[in-house]
């Protein structure tokens, strides 16, 4: 039997970070678990990039986000490193869009957020990547962004055990139970015990909940990701084309090259419910062609499929790379 103040159950984006921010103030008093290897795939956590933004469409959402940036700069002080790259973020919908854009635009005004709404000309004309219909309008934030997942991740845990914290990997929790108003954790015949438990289990959670007979109306869903091959690489670099959100049914979302000498793009919500332990990781066609379609009419500079080469430098090798990229090397 081992007692701690804190015990995190599940170290991905969520679980990383609740153990570095506990581990900020309680130092050794913090327990994180991983069932899987840290850094694994098999969750929502991992890839070179996640979107931040203040774009959202309640005021609620937006001071979420405004706080979760001033979280993000704390943790780039601590560390040393780099996590958020600003590149401004677009959201883009046809007039009649099935999801639109004025509880975007009516939240960041309520929240005070600054933002440019642009006409499809003018933003063909800032981003001439771009192909749009005249009844396509967009809004323009400029400190949206790219959150660097995998790399925040691997922050978030190196500075909760530089301040105390232990974490465990391959270590599947067996049971979980309260005892005299604490919580005990049973882990693969190890015991613990704690004032509190986060469960940051992602997929997993209604499968922790259920050692303590409570479940969330939760449902699990694969969402895959496509890279595409530019014919210019460098019309997508992080400084010449932002995130962006095509606000319409379906919906789709996109990063400059970064993190593989690609574009990411991916069909948001497409509503593929999966189990997180049985899910395939074959690429799905159906998901593929519905990215390459919209692409195809939207920014018709993007190509083909890549394979994922998992590069992860620095943005200085980035520029090399790119450069390489474009001629042809």
């Amino acid at each position: 039997m081992r007692d701690f103040q804190v015990v995190v159950l599940g170290l991905g984006g969520i679980g990383s970070a609740a153990a570095y921010w506990a581990s900020r103030s309680i130092g050794a008093g913090v327990l994180g678990i991983e069932q899987h290897e840290l850094g694994h795939n098999r969750g929502g956590s991992e890839d070179h990039s996640r979107i931040i933004r203040l774009s959202y469409h309640t005021p609620a959402y937006v001071e979420l986000a405004k706080a979760a940036y001033e979280a993000w700069e704390q943790v780039e002080v601590d560390s040393g490193e780099q996590l958020i790259l600003r590149t401004g973020g677009l959201d883009l919908a046809p007039t009649h869009a099935t999801i639109g854009l004025d509880s975007y635009r009516s939240s960041m005004i309520a929240a005070g957020v600054p933002f440019e709404e642009l006409d499809a000309a003018e933003v063909m004309r800032r981003w001439p990547q771009w192909k749009l219909d005249d009844d396509v309008g967009a809004l323009f934030q400029e400190n949206s962004g790219i959150a660097m997942a995998s790399r925040a991740n691997v922050t978030h845990r190196k500075l909760a055990a530089d301040n105390g914290a232990t974490l465990i990997d391959g270590a599947l929790v067996t049971g979980v139970r309260e005892v005299g108003g604490e919580v005990e954790i049973a882990v693969d015949g190890s015991t613990y015990r704690a004032a509190a438990l986060i469960v940051a289990a992602g997929a997993w959670t209604n499968k922790i909940l259920a050692h303590l007979g409570l479940s969330l109306p939760l449902e699990v869903t694969l969402e895959q990701v496509v890279y595409l091959t530019p014919v210019d690489p460098l019309r997508y670099h992080p400084s010449r084309f932002p995130i962006w959100i095509w606000m319409d049914e379906p919906s789709f979302y996109g990063f400059p090259i970064f993190g593989e000498p690609a574009v990411k793009i991916a069909w948001d919500r497409c509503e593929i419910v999966t189990d997180p332990d049985t899910r395939s990781f074959e690429p799905r066609a159906d998901v593929i062609d519905g990215v390459k379609n919209f692409v195809a009419r939207r920014l018709p500079g993007v190509g083909g499929k890549v394979d994922r080469n998992s590069f992860n430098g620095t943005l200085d090798d980035w520029e090399r790379v790119l450069h390489r990229l474009q001629a042809g090397r």
